[in-house]
């Protein structure tokens, strides 16, 4: 086990939400292997679950790694394993399209990589500010990123639930991984949509910081709940203990000691 599990806590809770009749999301807690993780089936095809599960079942068979290197091939290497899993029961099922958003978090000694494909998200909270380290890969994104929506425009955009990446729906998995240096007292967040469908990045913020990760997780999905919870809602909350060294020297956005 590397330096900085030991100095982990973890947390997480999902809920099938006042709507759906059916959990479509999926969990993953391995601190000790330095990897959490959120999958969230596609609402609306078939085998969402199966989809959700399936992704978390090929990240759980990832193995203690050597080097963050190791981790992040690992990684991705069990995400093309569960893009042809999943290819392959649409093809036994007559072409259905069963896919899955994923966020990840991967954590060696002092870095931290997110990978993700979809809209599930993945949070950090650093010196009592939140940002989204992942980027949705969603339809109403792309528009906001070219300039043709503004960020309020897209609040009320019809089409803003599309995916535009997910596992499971090309032949090839598009994963975006994006990394930096922990410091001591940061925190993430990883959830499905089901949680920012209702709950903002603010009140994350608050909630995450004042809270140990199980319990923030709970209030998180409770709150999802007293809003109407639309839909399936999943949030893993890890904190890194205030004690891990930060005097390595940062990393820039993208692979950094990951490759």
């Amino acid at each position: 086990m590397h330096d900085a599990i030991s100095r982990i806590e973890a947390g997480a809770a999902t809920h099938v939400g006042k709507v759906r009749r059916q959990n479509e999301d999926n969990f993953l807690v391995a601190t000790r292997r330095g990897l959490w993780a959120v999958a969230d089936g596609m609402g609306g095809h078939e085998a969402g679950d199966v989809a959700s599960r399936i992704v978390v079942e090929e990240l759980d068979a990832i193995a203690a790694p050597a080097t963050a290197a190791e981790l992040l091939a690992s990684c991705e290497a069990h995400m093309i394993s569960a893009n042809s899993r999943l290819k392959a029961l649409a093809d036994q099922r007559g072409g259905a399209l069963i896919g899955t958003t994923v966020a990840v978090l991967l954590v060696f000694d002092a870095f931290y990589a997110g990978v993700w494909s979809g809209d599930s998200r993945i949070y950090r909270i650093r010196r009592h500010e939140i940002e989204q380290i992942s980027i949705d890969h969603t339809e109403v994104q792309e528009l906001i990123a070219n300039g043709k929506l503004t960020t309020e425009e897209a609040r009320a955009w019809p089409r803003r639930n599309v995916i535009t990446r997910a596992i499971g729906v090309y032949d090839s998995p598009e994963l975006e991984i994006k990394g930096g240096t922990l410091e001591p007292d940061d925190i993430f967040v990883i959830c499905s949509d089901g949680l920012t469908a209702h709950v903002a990045d603010e009140e994350i913020l608050s909630l995450a910081s004042q809270n140990r990760p199980q319990r923030a997780c709970d209030l998180l999905v409770a709150l999802t709940l007293d809003r109407g919870a639309v839909d399936n809602v999943t949030v893993v909350a890890v904190r890194v203990d205030r004690d891990t060294p930060s005097t390595i020297s940062p990393v820039s956005a993208g692979r950094g000691i990951w490759e």
